[in-house]
This record gives C-alpha cells, sequence and structure tokens, in this order.
C-alpha cells in the first residue's frame, strides 16, 4: 500500500486513504479490469511515479481522452498526485476542437485510451502523447502528498459567451466539499455499488456519485458508453445501488421494452440533473419503486446547488429541483440588494466552497461571472414557502414577446404532456410586431401524426396566450450535445435561416 507523507488533503491522497480503511474492498470495474482500494492505491502511485518521469510536476496539465474506464480515474487520481491538473477531453469532439483544447489549458501530456487512437491520429496533437497508463504504471511509486485544496485539480470545458468553449477552474477543496455536500443530501454507504453512465468529462459522472462512493469504500462500475438496454441489464444483473445521469438517460430506458420486467429493487439513489425531466418520465421510474432524485448545479459550482431529498419527494412535484446543499447559500438580486429566493422568479446567485474560483485565463469572463463572492449562474429559479425550488429556465434562453417574459421550458413541459410528443424544444425568433415570439421545434413519436394547429391547440389550452409559439416545425430528433442538452444555438440558426419563420 502506498503511504502518504506531508501535509497535503488533495484528491491524489484519496486512493490511500481509503486503502487504510477498506483496502479489499472492490473499487472500480469496467468489464476489462477491476480493482479494489488497495491495488488502486498502488497504481496511482506507479502512474504518478511515470507521470513524474515523463516530467509532469505541480500545476502541469495533463489531459485524458477516451471513454470511461478504469484507467481514466487512474490518471486522474495520479495527475493529483503530484499536484497536476486533470483536463478530461469529450471524445465526441472534432479533431479540431480537440486540439484547440490542447493549446488553450496549456497542455504538458496527453494521456488516451485505445479506442480514441483514431481522433488522436487525426487531432496530431503538439503535445506529448501516451497511450494507455500500463507504460507509466511501471514507473516507480511516488508518495507525495499532492496538492492543497486551493490549488486546480481538474479543467471542466464548457460553453463560451465568444463561442469557442472556456474551462471552468475546480480546486481540490471544491471537488471535496461537493462531496461533503452530497453526502450530507443523500445517504452513500460503504456497500454502495454505483453505475458510472455519465461521462467523466462531465461534472455529473465525476462529482455527484463517483466521488462521493469512492470516498465512502464503495464500488464504482464504469459504462464505456450509454446503451439504455445495457444499463437496465447491468442494474440487474449487478445489483446496481445508485446511478447519477442527465434527464435523457432517464427517459430512454424506461421507454426500453424491458424496463417493465427489469429487477430494479437494489437502487437505493438515482440523482439526476442539467435540464428539467419531463413528468411522465419521473412518474415511470416511481410507478416502479424508484425514487428520482431531482438536483440543479453547474459545472462551475462542482456541480451540486440544490437536490430533492429522498423522503420528500413523495410530497413534492417531481419536477422540483429541492432545497440547497448544506453548505451552499443561495439568492437573487432585486433592485440592488441579495435577497432569499421565493416564488417569484429570478437568477440564482450561489456562494459556498464549492464554488469555482473561475475560467482558465479568461479573467473578463470570470470577473463578467461574480457579484462579489456570488456566482451568477444565469439560470431563473423560484421557490416556494417550503424552500422547495424549481428551475424555472435560462435567462438568455427567455423569450422577450410584446414587453412579457416567457420561459421556453413551461411551454416545452405542456407541449410534451401529449402522447405523441416525444420532446420538444422553443426559441426565440425575431417579430416585427412583438419584438419575438416563439418558435417550437416538436419531435414526435414514431408513427404519430400531429399538425401544427393542434399542438398550438394544447399549449392554448394551458397558457397565456402569449405564451403560445407562433411557429410550429417537427424534426426527426433534436440536436443535442455530449451531455444530452438541447442545442438551442443550432435550433436558433436553423429558425434564421428559415423562409417559413422569416
Amino acid at each position: 500500500m502506498s503511504p502518504i507523507t506531508g501535509p497535503g488533503l488533495g484528491l491524489g491522497t484519496w486512493p490511500a486513504r481509503r486503502a487504510r480503511i477498506s483496502p479489499h474492498a472492490p473499487a472500480l470495474s469496467d468489464g476489462d479490469r477491476a480493482v479494489d482500494h488497495a491495488e488502486l492505491a498502488e497504481r496511482v502511485a506507479r502512474i504518478a511515479g511515470g507521470l513524474a518521469e515523463r516530467g509532469i510536476g505541480p500545476g502541469d496539465r495533463v489531459a485524458w481522452l477516451g471513454v470511461n474506464a478504469v484507467a481514466t480515474l487512474e490518471t486522474f487520481f495520479a495527475a493529483w498526485r503530484l499536484g497536476a491538473v486533470a483536463v478530461p477531453l469529450n471524445h465526441r469532439l472534432a479533431p479540431a476542437e480537440i486540439g484547440y483544447m490542447l493549446d488553450d489549458c496549456g497542455a504538458a501530456l496527453l494521456v488516451h485510451g485505445a479506442d480514441a487512437d483514431d481522433l488522436v491520429a487525426a487531432t496530431a496533437p503538439s503535445v506529448p502523447v501516451v497511450r494507455g497508463v500500463e507504460d507509466l504504471a511501471r514507473g516507480p511509486a511516488r508518495d507525495d502528498a499532492g496538492a492543497g485544496l486551493d490549488d486546480p485539480a481538474v479543467l471542466l470545458y464548457t460553453s463560451g459567451t465568444t463561442g469557442r468553449p472556456k474551462a471552468a477552474v475546480l480546486t481540490h477543496g471544491n471537488l471535496t466539499w461537493n462531496t461533503v455536500n452530497q453526502l450530507a443530501h443523500v445517504d452513500v454507504c460503504s456497500d454502495e455499488r454505483t453505475l458510472c453512465i455519465s461521462p467523466l468529462f462531465h461534472c455529473v459522472g465525476l462529482s455527484q456519485v463517483t466521488l462521493p462512493t469512492l470516498f465512502k469504500g464503495g464500488s464504482v462500475e464504469l459504462a464505456a458508453r450509454f446503451d439504455p438496454a445495457v444499463v437496465l441489464g447491468r442494474i440487474a444483473e449487478a445489483r446496481i445501488t445508485s446511478f447519477a445521469a442527465v434527464p435523457t438517460m432517464l427517459q430512454m430506458p424506461c421507454e426500453a421494452p424491458s424496463f417493465a420486467a427489469t429487477d430494479l429493487t437494489s437502487l437505493r439513489t438515482v440523482v439526476y440533473g442539467g435540464s428539467p425531466v419531463q413528468e411522465r418520465v419521473a412518474r415511470a421510474w416511481l410507478e416502479r419503486g424508484v425514487a428520482l432524485q431531482q438536483g440543479y448545479g453547474m459545472t462551475e459550482a462542482a456541480p451540486g446547488v440544490h437536490m430533492a431529498t429522498r423522503d420528500g419527494t413523495g410530497a413534492h412535484p417531481p419536477t422540483s429541483v429541492g432545497v440547497p446543499h448544506f453548505f451552499t447559500d443561495v439568492a437573487v438580486e432585486r433592485d440592488g440588494r441579495l435577497v432569499p429566493l421565493d416564488d417569484e422568479p429570478g437568477e440564482l446567485l450561489v456562494c459556498g466552497p464549492h464554488v469555482s474560483p473561475g475560467y482558465w485565463n479568461r479573467p473578463d469572463e470570470t470577473a463578467a461571472s461574480r457579484r462579489g463572492e456570488w456566482f451568477r449562474t444565469g439560470d431563473v429559479l423560484r421557490a416556494g414557502s417550503d424552500g422547495w425550488a424549481f428551475a424555472v429556465d435560462r435567462v438568455k434562453d427567455m423569450i422577450i414577446s410584446g414587453g412579457e417574459n416567457v420561459y421556453p421550458a413551461e411551454v416545452e413541459a405542456v407541449a410534451v404532456t401529449h402522447p405523441d410528443i416525444a420532446d420538444c424544444a422553443v426559441v426565440g425568433v425575431p417579430d416585427e410586431r412583438w419584438g419575438e415570439v416563439g418558435a417550437a421545434y416538436v419531435q414526435l413519436r414514431p408513427g404519430a401524426a400531429l399538425d401544427a394547429e393542434a399542438v398550438q391547440t394544447l399549449l392554448a389550452g394551458r397558457l397565456a396566450r402569449y405564451k403560445v409559439p407562433k411557429y410550429v416545425r417537427f424534426v426527426d430528433e433534436l440536436p443535442r450535445n455530449a451531455s444530452g442538452k438541447v442545442r438551442r444555438v443550432d435550433l436558433r440558426t436553423a429558425a434564421a435561416g428559415a423562409e417559413e419563420l422569416s
């Protein structure tokens, strides 16, 4: 077992610290390899030695490119053991996008899985490249104490206002406090069997179940790719107790033919976030005995801000994002003052030890996102008298039509109540009379037949007239990014170029 020397409390020491408590309990598996906590600690120390032999030291950026695997987390922990910064890259991006991120973060090394061979070859990175971790694992074991809590641990790329992605900096303290918040909110046990179905380049995959489970001494099974039938099979076969997901990862399994017959009795905790889930999806899981706990967060908060509690889900709508995490403070700004969140929708501001210090080499965007110590989320929330909150929409997605605020998420939630509508997204388009009006992009279920008038009639029966989209277009599938969120920028571009919307 690798020892720890020095006072460092960073994430790189976690495997060794956990191995002192439960060395032979299973830690990670991916279908090809499995390691217990003692083996994980030993491999992390040796991979850190291999990285050090290649010149990696404190503050250097070590990029990872590949699907979820044991090697992914081994690379992260080994980099952290040296005080280096992990940079997980989205393996679904184009070579030019990968190249931009490697240059932007100033990567000192790229480590990649075999699945990314072609992508790496097409990218032709200008930094040193290592394929897999086995050569690195032949290095001498390092007993570095790693980094301090204020040191950067990971760069997670998110969309930028200039059209180029920007990297949110998360420190060791940010991720540690997020773990503490999660454990205060969710009962994670030492016998936890977590299925990591969200990609580890996304904060849901890394922070919401994986790190808390490893902290508690449970095991994490890493899924290389999301397949609803495979996920259902693994839940039943491996007696999975928990997983974290984005809404599309919940919708697809409950629409799979095997959903009704799958044994889900082992599931104790299913948390999700990223965007609101359709109420019928939440109820489909609830009817199978699984109470989903919706959370609200963002990469910059590492990511948790709000989450529903298990004992409160029955008394509140399944679309509520619950209450703030333990060490999280929230407010809205009105008339220049910060006031508590209430039933009047407003942009949420967040403060806490889990909130990112800023964006990598983006001082202007960092400053624009702050109000003193508070982070401006850009999201509109409201809360009931009991403090349980609801995510209303993004500030930038709000449509102002004839001086009235229209929140697309509200319109979309009504649209998907129709049994023939699988999904819907609404964006604003310019209008000479009203300034802006809504354009709805509707994805029908296979074999369904609806026209625009039927959709508008449905909405008019449930919403104020000014909220009903002026235009309705039908699409085979809504465009989504790697985390399952609808790419509204693509829909706005399509709307701008559509003759019938001009």
